[in-house]
């Protein structure tokens, strides 16, 4: 065995154990609902730190988002994670839900800004009465209880940022507010997020900034949205899956073989909490938590 192999399991096993959270979306209909529920159910015995559920824009998803996180309190041992954004609703409304939250049991929160009530691309304008931005929203929250808050970090800069100036203010107001956590968007090349912490590091925000994983169960669905959220497609990542756009299996196996790698390349780097957007389904998520030694005991084997 190389000196690499045997460092990096010494690093899952005894150095830094591997951490992982798990973001789904609320389901629209009972088909989508199975499928996440199996996915919750699959993916369970890995003991995530967290398990996250959306909302959407202006609060369209609101009740859906509120039953999921109630039926995963009510009905498995994980902890949800509720987001929450600033769009679309008066402060009295949003403090209305941080409480609803607080007295479900849920303990932690996902605060966002919020995309644009007329979509992505769009001016955002705060609600006359709400919180105007997620450092408000932050600071809100942890006026009403002791939630655990994450905030939203971005690798590549957030697609409406003027500059990296701008950019880092905004994440260190949110800091400042009382934010607990960053979990970053999505990204594929290891270097931009190495880039990043040394940008956080000089800007003096030392919380705890989680890697947001996508594992790409669709390569044209991927692309459109990365193009929405500011996520740069590198050039051998489109090649890889160039071809096989009628090939379901093999797309599925590159899928984990791209993201086995970063993942992989980020705990030589000395990462060891992940935050994974499993899209609602569980099968390469799973796999790559097991790759990086989770869910090895034999009671999570028994269960599964």
């Amino acid at each position: 065995m190389s000196d690499a192999h045997a460092s990096r399991r010494s690093r899952e096993t005894e150095a830094a154990p591997i951490n992982a959270s798990f973001e789904f979306f609320p389901p629209k209909t009972d088909k989508m609902a199975e499928t996440l529920w199996a996915t919750v159910e699959r993916l369970a015995p890995l003991r995530p730190s967290f398990v996250s559920v959306t909302y959407g824009a202006g609060g369209s998803t609101r009740e859906r988002t509120h039953k999921t996180v109630d039926r995963i309190l009510k009905e498995t041992d994980l902890a949800p994670a509720a987001h929450l954004t600033c769009v679309g609703s008066s402060r009295e409304e949003v403090d209305a839900i941080i409480r609803d939250y607080w007295d479900m049991g849920v303990r932690h929160i996902v605060a966002l800004r919020g995309d644009p009530l007329e979509g992505i691309g769009e001016p955002y304008r705060p609600h006359p009465q709400g919180y105007a931005y997620a450092s408000d929203l932050v600071a809100g929250i942890k006026k009403i209880g002791d939630f655990d808050v994450c905030v939203s970090g971005y690798p590549e800069r957030h697609p409406e940022s003027a500059g990296w100036d701008v950019e880092i203010e905004n994440l260190k107001r949110k800091v400042d507010a009382g934010a607990d956590r960053i979990i970053t968007q999505y990204f594929f090349d290891n270097d931009l997020f190495d880039a990043y912490r040394e940008r956080l590091a000089k800007a003096n925000i030392s919380i705890p900034v989680v890697p947001g994983i996508l594992p790409i169960q669709n390569f044209e669905q991927t692309v459109q949205f990365s193009s929405r959220c500011g996520t740069s497609i590198p050039e051998w990542l489109a090649r890889r899956f160039s071809g096989l756009s009628e090939d379901a299996e093999t797309r599925k196996l590159v899928g984990a073989g791209i993201a086995c790698e970063q993942v992989m390349d980020l705990v030589d780097r000395g990462l060891s909490d992940f935050h994974f957007y499993t899209m609602n389904r569980a099968d390469l998520t799973y796999a790559l938590c097991r790759m990086l030694g989770m869910g090895g005991d034999s009671s999570e084997q028994q269960a599964a």
